[in-house]
């Protein structure tokens, strides 16, 4: 009983549902952007679509069109995100690891814009994702701008106000969060490679 325990989940640790004919190894980078050979181009920009919306919230989007009369670059746009920290695993707008770090001390944000043009062999497809940080007027739980005791006998009446959270002033841009924009690049090229995933042999499907 415990050895056929141990061989399943043997072989669900070795199994994957990933699907096959993209690069799993997160060390190999794909070509941002990068040549997706599909002739679709409504099944690709679904995909393009499902895929992002699993990370952020769409804004606007321009369909890519390819046919025999014409050529439509496609665009994408999304809502900007305030980042995933630690505490919400469930959340894929960060990348685990120093980014979600980052998020967790420090207010980032992210949007994401993609760009589909029609090409000979299909489409070119960039992904970018804009990380950007808040600039605020002061820093939290600091006394500057606070109402300051006087000590000259006078009554000072003091404003809630001025103890209150920072003030964000705007965002002040930083770099690209390239490891998010090839996490999606490997999702969407998984997609459309237009196959299953590969059977687990210990169920026997």
């Amino acid at each position: 009983m415990f050895a056929l325990l141990g061989s399943g989940c043997s072989a669900l640790s070795k199994s994957t549902l990933a699907l096959p004919g993209i690069p799993l190894n997160k060390r190999t980078q794909l070509t941002n952007p990068m040549n997706v050979a599909v002739g679709d181009s409504e099944f690709l920009w679904n995909q393009i679509v499902d895929t992002v919306e699993d990370y952020f919230r769409i804004k606007s989007e321009q369909r890519a069109v390819r046919d025999s009369t014409q050529w439509v670059e496609g665009r994408l746009e999304t809502y900007p995100e305030v980042g995933a920290t630690l505490l919400e695993p469930w959340r894929k707008d960060a990348v685990h690891g120093f980014q979600r770090l980052q998020s967790t001390f420090q207010t980032m944000r992210r949007t994401c814009f993609v760009r589909v043009i029609p090409t000979e062999q299909g489409f070119t497809l960039a992904v970018e994702v804009m990380k950007e940080i808040e600039d605020v007027d002061r820093s939290q739980y600091s006394s500057e701008g606070s109402a300051i005791a006087r000590y000259d006998g006078a009554i000072v009446r003091s404003d809630p106000m001025l103890v209150g959270q920072p003030i964000t002033l705007g965002w002040i841009r930083l770099e690209n969060d390239t490891e998010l924009e090839q996490q999606i690049l490997r999702e969407i090229l998984g997609r459309v490679s237009n196959v299953t995933p590969p059977r687990l042999p210990f169920l026997g499907f």
